[in-house]
């Protein structure tokens, strides 16, 4: 399956949940797209609630549907919770961490900047988004990219990082400090929907 590449707000809109985790695609409109918007409502199975809470996290993270079920069958044989576990592998990402440090407005932003090999790890040039980075490593943008527009104009923005990286704004690079807990990270997610989901 291809990746969506449509109007953000109104997938959003249709899952009634902020992809871009600014609430601002449901302000204006807080119903479903099309002209049956306003005034359909469907009650939903509950099968088509967990499929709907799949479908909210797989385009928050802007992943194809094979990436999610291989990072989801991964973190089923981790230790611990399953659900957290796969939430955890998801902010681990490259293009995840580019965007939590503030060195991209989205995901979609940040994952064109490890694409086109604007990003480094540990010194070393790395331009797969889905790489999943341990703790304790150092991203930073590469040299030649530092006086680059589109980042300096992220870094300038209000956007403050999570706890669990670092940013040295000034030499626009961080540190993964720690995986995230599960307080720190969206809490209108259920992950428990998608286990069942995957499990059913």
């Amino acid at each position: 399956m291809a990746r969506y590449t449509g109007p953000v707000w109104k997938k959003a809109r249709r899952l009634s949940f902020s992809v871009l985790e600014t609430g601002e695609e449901l302000k204006k409109r807080t119903y479903a797209p099309g002209q049956h918007g306003p005034t359909k409502r469907i009650k939903l199975s509950g099968y088509g609630t967990q499929l709907r809470e799949k479908q909210r996290v797989r385009n928050m993270y802007g992943i194809n549907e094979r990436q999610f079920y291989n990072t989801f069958v991964k973190a089923q044989k981790m230790e611990g919770m399953a659900g957290i576990n796969f939430l955890v592998m998801l902010e681990s990402r490259l293009d995840n961490l580019v965007y939590r440090m503030g060195f991209a407005r989205t995901r979609k932003a940040a994952r064109q900047l490890v694409t086109h090999g604007h990003i480094e790890v540990n010194g070393k040039k790395v331009d797969i988004p889905s790489a999943q980075i341990k703790p304790g490593a150092v991203i930073a943008v590469r040299e030649n990219s530092r006086n680059m527009q589109v980042i300096n104009e992220s870094l300038d923005s209000n956007y403050t990082a999570p706890e669990f990286v670092s940013v040295d704004k000034e030499n626009k690079k961080g540190t993964y400090v720690r995986h995230p807990e599960r307080s720190e990270l969206n809490q209108e997610i259920n992950e428990a929907l998608i286990v069942e989901y995957y499990n059913r």
